[in-house]
């Protein structure tokens, strides 16, 4: 499984926009645009688990047009554990 991070993203985007574009390269488990826990509102970037074909969506989905703006796609860092 590897998990990608989406960047970019128009407030106008689904989460199952996101799920049926990158299905188009492999499995996909989830997909998740971060929102705003104050507002609701989209902040502009996500996250998609794939089982398969992650290495192809990265090279044929950074930077494609998805409503009006250009998707930053690459691997996801692991998360950080904080220091508090």
């Amino acid at each position: 499984m590897t998990n990608l991070y989406v960047g970019n993203i128009s407030w106008n985007t689904t989460e199952a926009q996101l799920s049926d574009l990158f299905s188009t390269y492999g499995q996909v488990l989830s997909a998740k645009i971060i929102e705003d826990r104050e507002t609701g509102r989209s902040r502009g970037f996500g996250f998609v688990e794939m089982e398969s074909g992650a290495e192809k969506a990265v090279e044929s989905l950074n930077g494609y047009d998805l409503d009006g703006r250009n998707l930053k796609v690459n691997v996801a860092k692991p998360r950080r554990e904080s220091s508090y």
